[in-house]
């Protein structure tokens, strides 16, 4: 009797991601496009208009150079379309090409700005840029992320996670997620208390802004305010304890309860794992703040 093998089917994550990054890289604006849901840039210039074009059309016009090694980290993939996830070039193919993609999407955008180079040595080793660009938009969000999760299938491929493809995707997108908005947030504004009134950076100057009376300060004990430092950790001792108690209950309501609903009280309790306080932060900012969605849409009415 013959017997059918899934080995060489390719896997309908791998599919989908190739194709998104490609969408992404010929079909969508690759920079920020304002109203974008609106749809207006589709007969507003869409596809040749610079500030609309995808990157493709971008490198066909001459623009925007830096991005030509995206065009082969996209291409690489389809080389282990028909492979078996056995084989090894189809683990090494995936973690060179989604690797080398998104570390490059990263450099580029960190390393050109709307004023050209956004470091002095790379333009003493690059010379003038003569060109700029401006805010990613959901062309290279999209490639990025196929980038990203190309690389986690590679990692799956070698046998991280058992071979779980969904499980090393999820990981390697909460990681992406938590180094973008928190992280890396901290790192500029950490590198920030280096830099002096000349634009240099010095340890002194560290640690003269580290040690400021609004950081550590005790006025609060004479009637005037304390730094921030001493609000901070009032603050976290706070919700230490009370979440701590908070679990308590919880707890002894599962475990010491007739509680008639303990199975939907179980899907609550996970919630703060899966969702943390700052992403809910984010996403109110994001929906209500200055610049939110909301806001705006509202501000036009």
């Amino acid at each position: 009797m013959r017997q059918t093998t899934t080995e060489k089917t390719t896997h309908p994550a791998l599919i989908f991601w190739i194709v998104a990054g490609w969408v992404g890289f010929v079909l969508l604006p690759w920079y920020g496009v304002e109203d974008f849901w609106f749809m207006e840039w589709l007969t507003d210039g869409w596809p040749l208009d610079t500030d609309y074009a995808p990157a493709l059309f971008l490198l066909l016009q001459g623009e925007k150079p830096w991005l030509w090694p995206v065009l082969p980290a996209l291409a690489a993939p389809l080389l282990v379309m028909r492979r078996p996830k056995t084989d090894p070039l189809y683990a090494q193919i995936l973690l060179a090409a989604g690797g080398f993609g998104f570390a490059w999407l990263i450099a580029q955008g960190l390393g050109i700005g709307i004023r050209g180079w956004n470091a002095g040595w790379l333009e003493a080793l690059f010379g003038p840029l003569g060109d700029r660009q401006y805010g990613m938009g959901y062309g290279a969000l999209i490639v990025a992320s196929a980038f990203l999760f190309l690389f986690t299938q590679g990692i799956a491929a070698r046998g991280a996670i058992n071979g779980d493809v969904f499980v090393t995707g999820a990981i390697g997108g909460v990681i992406a997620v938590v180094t973008i908005f928190v992280f890396f947030p901290i790192a500029k504004m950490l590198l920030a208390a280096f830099v002096t009134e000349e634009g240099g950076h010095s340890v002194v100057v560290f640690l003269s802004k580290f040690f400021d009376d609004r950081i550590w300060g005790l006025g609060c004990l004479s009637g005037a305010r304390c730094g921030v430092a001493w609000n901070s950790l009032f603050l976290a001792v706070l919700v230490g304890v009370l979440s701590t108690a908070l679990g308590l209950v919880f707890a002894l309501v599962l475990t010491r309860s007739g509680f008639r609903f303990k199975r939907s009280l179980r899907a609550i309790t996970v919630l703060p794992i899966i969702t943390p306080p700052f992403v809910i932060g984010l996403a109110i900012i994001l929906l209500f703040g200055l610049s939110g969605t909301v806001t705006t849409w509202v501000a036009d009415l």
